[in-house]
């Protein structure tokens, strides 16, 4: 990677690299945002890994603050020490950057180690995880760092390289993780003292199927990857399924289109794109997907007229779509972007994919009233 590719990594990237850290006993540092107030580049979640012998990796600013990070994330390898450091970007004359953000960043930087480790080995089997660490602290017996790493099913799970978080707080922050999937800080007010708690629910990068082997799958694909999607390529009718022809994929499979829903994992979070250009192949892919799957976002290459040939033949069949099937269904796919080049298509399609598995529209924001990202209060 070149630099510019080392500060854009996906979170899918940057995951891998601390499976990868963890693995070989490597010294690295992570910087996470864990509290914005008013306006910042990145919101709480975003990371930064800070290996001892490698360039940085991810980004938790537009490149301001990586001189102050890299200085607490060099101390943070050597002592072990974890600490939470506040930037004022409101304050130009402090910085004298003229970064204009508006903002006010809590960061917390630590030493990677294995209260780590809960977080990778759910994200390794495809699970959600919610990690919990203190970042403030008036109990003596409640160290910054603190952490417990939620599992799916709420089990909590802690390391020997570091204090859990209370048992006798879990239940309340088990409670704080399920409203909602922003990342926000949670005050545990206890008889000793109250702490505050960073709630950061992680979930495993959302997969996108596409399902062709034409030429204008090798955009989407890398598009999609780039994106941050797990991407699978699916091919049909004795089309090449090796990974060779299709480099940006992260896996290759050969399937019939009636055996479609066999390749999306965890269909909740995936999505799938119907792009094989064959009208039956489509038209079964199309139907199996919305009867037999959950999966949220179904996008289908071609024209309306199509589609409501696809829809006659079904009806013909018995087979009549709901409603809320329909609703699953995007066609023409994309956004109007106003390009019909292969490249102005895939950037379309990879869009939307990326709109739909954010729960965004994929509008404008210039036309967005309000704050651009949701404002989470800390929650008591």
């Amino acid at each position: 990677m070149d630099r510019d590719d080392l500060w854009s990594v996906t979170d899918r990237d940057l995951h891998e690299q601390l499976r990868s850290l963890r693995d070989a006993g490597e010294t690295a540092a992570v910087a996470t945002i864990v509290g914005v107030d008013g306006s910042a580049y990145r919101r709480p979640g975003a990371k930064l890994l800070a290996p001892e012998d490698a360039e940085t990796l991810g980004a938790i600013t537009a490149g301001c603050l990586e001189g102050p990070v890299a200085d607490l994330a060099a101390h943070a390898r050597t002592s072990g020490e974890v600490a939470v450091e506040t930037y004022d970007l409101v304050d130009d004359d402090a910085w004298g950057l003229g970064v204009g953000c508006n903002g006010v960043i809590d960061v917390l930087v630590e030493p990677l180690d294995d209260s780590m480790d809960p977080l990778l080995d759910a994200l390794e089997d495809r699970d959600v995880a919610t990690v919990l660490t203190v970042v403030a602290s008036a109990d003596d017996d409640v160290p910054v760092g603190a952490r417990s790493v939620l599992g799916a099913d709420g089990t909590a799970y802690s390391g020997d390289d570091r204090a859990g978080v209370p048992a006798d707080a879990l239940d309340a922050l088990r409670d704080a993780a399920s409203e909602t999937s922003r990342s926000r800080q949670v005050t545990v007010e206890c008889e000793t003292g109250d702490f505050d708690v960073f709630v950061d629910p992680v979930e495993p990068a959302p997969d996108l199927v596409l399902f062709g082997a034409q030429n204008d799958v090798h955009a989407v694909a890398r598009f999609a990857r780039e994106a941050g999607f797990r991407v699978t390529v699916a091919t049909a009718r004795g089309a090449r399924a090796d990974d060779d022809a299709f480099p940006h994929a992260h896996r290759v499979v050969a399937t019939r289109p009636n055996e479609i829903v066999d390749v999306v994992d965890a269909p909740e979070r995936a999505g799938v794109v119907v792009m094989s250009h064959n009208f039956v192949d489509d038209r079964l892919a199309l139907e199996h997907l919305l009867t037999e799957t959950s999966v949220p976002y179904v996008g289908l290459m071609g024209p309306r007229e199509r589609f409501e040939e696809m829809r006659e033949a079904f009806a013909e069949e018995g087979t009549v779509l709901s409603a809320e099937e329909l609703d699953r269904v995007a066609t023409p796919v994309g956004l109007d972007l106003g390009d019909g080049s292969p490249t102005g298509i895939a950037l379309s399609i990879v869009s939307e994919a990326l709109a739909a598995a954010n729960g965004a529209s994929g509008g404008r924001l210039a036309e967005q009233e309000g704050p651009i990202h949701e404002r989470l209060d800390p929650a008591p």
